[in-house]
């Protein structure tokens, strides 16, 4: 299986995630598959049921967890020199030369990505087109709306 790209916080999050699920959410499955057993007849105990599902959705959500930390491999952006140079990690602005509208990204693995919060995934249309560009650079990205002209205006590695 090819390496996944993180960013630290990405990978630590995920590992957060996994000790909750592990720590808390396993054992409060397990309990409440015990108390519905304890109901009696579990063809037609919708609570025992119930109870089945969420552990299958918790061990599937563990398994998938733990799978893409064996195969993350974690980039910490602030040790890197900054060159000024979009790469994954790096957080770019960006100046919509159309409109003059200026925005800020940081450029993540596909599992951080939060457009919400600014952070795009590393195979969007937006981040390919800024991968491997300078500060000052124009680059042209093919959006829904057309293809839309940006000039990087800032680069940092936070």
């Amino acid at each position: 299986m090819s390496q996944i790209p993180m960013t630290v916080q990405g990978a630590q999050a995920l590992r957060d995630e996994l000790h909750e699920l592990k720590s808390v959410k396993r054992p409060a499955i397990i309990q409440a598959i015990a108390e519905a057993r304890a109901h009696g007849d579990l063809k037609e105990n919708a609570e025992y049921h119930a109870a089945r599902e969420a552990q299958g959705f918790c061990e599937g959500r563990i398994q998938d967890i733990e799978a893409k930390l064996s195969n993350a491999q974690i980039i910490d952006i602030t040790k890197l020199p900054n060159s000024g140079k979009v790469i994954f990690g790096a957080t770019v602005t960006i100046l919509n030369l159309d409109t003059e509208e200026e925005v800020t990204y940081q450029v993540v693995g596909d599992d951080e990505a939060d457009i919400k919060n600014n952070r795009i995934s590393v195979n969007s249309p937006i981040a390919r087109g800024l991968i491997g560009k300078i500060v000052e650079d124009v680059v042209n990205i093919n959006t829904p709306s057309g293809i839309v002209e940006f000039e990087i205006t800032d680069v940092k590695y936070l």
